[in-house]
């Protein structure tokens, strides 16, 4: 039975649909992109350290066809992202274990809910916005188009891994919580993350 999700939120540009490390994505929306390669959908444990000179030339060759920089978020974009899952936490009744902002994506770990996990997934995405645009710090800001829309921050898809366990739940919770110290930043403290008490510790709540 599923009790939770670890759900992984790319920023735009971080992980491309035909990234030599693999792809969450099945589809190339642009031809331009879709040159350097056919769409890659696996899930390979491969960082950019492990490219060679080819691969990574080829990645930067598509970087340079995206139609926007890549997304950096900013320790200030970050709080606004916390802030935008805190609200949407508070006003939806999710549970969040676990969640690390971090620069190019974002990982958190969820109690099972009503919604379905793409469904909080693309919740958690469209809070996080709404709050950067309401703090004047959306990352992509000066795209803007003349009808004053401001292209996706996220990548278009995520990555959900379910957790059928106590323990799948706190090995997922504890590679969040130190993700940031792999990356060299402080361990982040949420103020609507929910603490975990195990599966009898009375917090499930599946509405």
């Amino acid at each position: 039975m599923v009790h939770g999700y670890h759900i992984i939120l790319p920023c735009y540009g971080f992980w491309l649909p035909n990234d030599p490390r693999g792809s969450w994505s099945g589809y190339v929306a642009r031809w331009e992109l879709a040159r350097f390669g056919k769409s890659t959908k696996l899930l390979e444990q491969r960082t950019l350290s492990h490219l060679s000179p080819q691969e990574l030339a080829m990645r930067e060759a598509a970087l340079a066809e995206l139609l926007y920089p890549p997304v950096v978020l900013t320790g200030e974009q970050a709080l606004s992202v916390g802030r935008g899952f805190g609200i949407l936490s508070a006003k939806s009744g999710y549970s969040i274990w676990a969640c690390a902002v971090l620069p190019y994506h974002t990982h958190l770990v969820v109690a099972r809910h009503y919604y379905k996990a793409e469904q909080m997934a693309n919740l958690l995405k469209g809070a996080a916005t709404r709050q950067l645009r309401e703090d004047q710090n959306h990352p992509l800001a000066e795209f803007v188009n003349p009808e004053g829309k401001v292209p996706g921050m996220w990548s278009e898809n995520q990555w959900i891994v379910y957790l059928n366990s106590e323990v799948e739940i706190e090995n997922a919770m504890a590679y969040v919580i130190e993700n940031p110290a792999k990356e060299g930043k402080p361990i982040q403290d949420w103020s609507f993350i929910t603490p975990f008490s195990g599966l009898d510790g009375g917090w499930v709540t599946y509405h």
